[in-house]
């Protein structure tokens, strides 16, 4: 196989496994890139990149619009309340990351955007027995 056909299979690959992927699977999708995401848009900071900061902050950050969009307070209650705060916090952190290039802001809500994965991912497992 020539290097395009490999490019090619894991682009084919990636795109079914999103295509196949089950609600709960999407969501840890979108909590791995908030991570990913806002971690390149510190560096972005770190290396005066605005545009590279700014790209990625709006990525994360429309990431945590998108889990406050799917998220059934109603049905939640109480602990989807928490976690809309939350997520409500971390957005407009972003924000101020991102309109003050602060890398100091970032560092703050980096661990809690992990915590956040971590969080979802804990449940994704307890919710398959442990598996």
């Amino acid at each position: 196989m020539t290097m395009n056909a490999h490019a090619n299979a894991f682009s084919t690959y990636k795109n079914n496994s999103v295509n196949f992927a089950s609600k709960e699977q999407l969501l840890l999708m979108l909590v791995d890139g908030a991570v990913k995401f806002s971690k390149i848009g510190r560096q972005g900071i770190l290396d005066k990149d605005v545009k590279k900061a700014h790209e990625n902050l709006i990525k994360t950050q429309n990431i945590f619009y998108e889990l406050m969009a799917t998220l059934d307070v109603d049905k939640g209650g109480e602990w989807a309340q928490s976690l809309m705060d939350i997520y409500d916090f971390i957005a407009g952190r972003l924000t101020d990351a991102n309109i003050k290039k602060d890398a100091e802001i970032m560092n703050e809500i980096i661990p809690l955007i992990e915590a956040v994965r971590d969080t979802w991912n804990e449940a994704y497992k307890s919710s398959k027995g442990g598996k």
